[in-house]
């Protein structure tokens, strides 16, 4: 059983508790800011749960992202808005839950009323992400495990599980929501949130100074395929001319970046040109 250095520095006096975590987590990365709570001014924030019980703020959040798309491009196809947005919207719960599991062995509530984002101008993207509830699930040698706020699991293995199964239960709050506002088959939003979490566990470890433990976390997370995610941990490793190694993986629905110039290729990743493996 892996524990997180940042973990094994913690004294037998000093129990961590969830907003630490996030703390420790997040010097880890700069990609995007993740926080305990909203901030005292915390105009322009919105938690998930209100973003999925009004699916019209998809449609308004699509609207903002067409007018930075087009000042940037000159277009912003409805599919490419939307693929966007889908990704953008996924990358909540997945980069915050890979964060802390990578780095803390830690899994967060990721119930939509629990998470909260910030959007970025003018690219509204999300730059911030607050938790909204204190517990988590953690292993039996985590500081914590036995405090109110914890629920220990038996190895990482469950622990994996868990996060598997809160973030699955997000997504399908956002496929049903979401999916009416878009012409996106179920496989395609479902392929999105497979990308999701594949991608940024594997990033987590990118960020934190060790790709290929992250490789690991997403192979640990996603083994085998668990419906209705659509596949298992697609990333592998590639040589390029010069026998350089480097990770890649395929993926499992097309941001549809392509459409917004003539000519223009899609990703070396889409799964519109990478076969399976």
């Amino acid at each position: 059983m892996r524990t997180s250095p940042s973990l094994r520095l913690v004294t037998a006096a000093y129990v961590a508790d969830l907003e630490d975590s996030v703390s420790r987590a997040g010097s880890y990365q700069v990609k995007t800011h993740i926080r305990m709570g909203l901030p005292d001014d915390s105009t322009g924030w919105v938690t998930c749960a209100e973003l999925l019980s009004a699916p019209e703020s998809f449609t308004m959040w699509r609207q903002e992202l067409a007018g930075w798309l087009h000042d940037r491009y000159g277009e912003a196809p409805e599919r490419t808005t939307a693929g966007y947005v889908m990704s953008w919207y996924l990358s909540v719960p997945a980069y915050l839950a890979a964060l802390l599991f990578h780095h803390e062995r830690r899994v967060p509530s990721l119930r939509p009323e629990h998470l909260a984002f910030r959007k970025s101008q003018p690219r509204p993207h999300p730059d911030s992400i607050a938790v909204l509830a204190d517990d988590f699930v953690c292993l039996p040698d985590d500081p914590a495990a036995g405090t109110p706020n914890a629920t220990v699991v038996t190895d990482e293995r469950a622990l994996a599980a868990v996060l598997r199964g809160r973030f699955t239960a997000h997504a399908a709050q956002f496929v049903a929501s979401f999916g009416k506002t878009v012409r996106f088959g179920r496989h395609t939003l479902w392929g999105a949130a497979t990308d999701a979490l594949d991608n940024w566990m594997w990033l987590a470890g990118r960020y934190g100074g060790d790709e290929v433990a992250g490789v690991l976390d997403a192979a640990l997370l996603l083994e085998d395929r668990f419906e209705p995610l659509t596949s298992a941990s697609t990333l592998r490793p590639v040589s390029d001319a010069m026998g350089h190694t480097r990770w890649t993986r395929r993926r499992e629905s097309c941001c549809f970046h392509y459409l917004m110039k003539a000519g223009q290729g899609v990703c070396e990743t889409c799964p519109r040109v990478c076969k399976k493996y």
